[in-house]
């Protein structure tokens, strides 16, 4: 089979999206990982709160494939005879979801670590800090919604 050009960049575009919010999820998850490993060293009862704190920025990496998937969805049944303009305006929607699942993993993982630390001082903060991480998920999800949007507005 033959993919054109159009084609060819919105598939780019859709494993960009994929690949830069899994970077963002593992770098988060990461930053997250090193401060519950620090706070179930001192305090080993925190454990489970550590491991959802943890997996938090992980769900931007989900975002980015839920995004690729859709997005592959709308190219497949015409991956030969997508125009150049269709497939740049498909690259173009996946704008949102390469950078807020980017940013947001990486801040998420921050915000996480953060409230990991302010539980270890003062245990009874525990509902209080799982908002502050949860906060920048918001904007993870606006830009996954942005690019829904986005997709569904191109007309193959």
């Amino acid at each position: 089979m033959i993919v054109s050009w159009g084609a060819a960049i919105a598939l780019v575009g859709a494993g960009i999206g994929a690949g830069l919010a899994s970077v963002g999820s593992a770098i988060g998850v990461g930053i997250a990982g090193e401060a519950a490993a620090g706070v179930q060293r001192e305090k080993p009862e925190l454990g489970a709160l550590a491991l959802i704190m943890q997996a938090l920025p992980g769900t931007q990496g989900f975002y980015g494939f839920v995004a690729m998937f859709l997005g592959i969805a709308k190219i497949a049944n015409n991956i030969d005879k997508m125009d150049l303009a269709t497939g740049l305006a498909i690259f173009a929607a996946f704008i949102p979801v390469m950078v807020a699942e980017l940013m947001s993993g990486v801040w998420q993982g921050k915000a996480s670590a953060a409230a990991l630390q302010m539980v270890a001082r003062r245990q009874e903060l525990a509902g209080r800090a799982i908002i502050i991480p949860a906060i920048v998920e918001t904007y993870a999800l606006v830009g996954l919604l942005a690019t829904i949007i986005m997709l569904n507005q191109v007309k193959i």
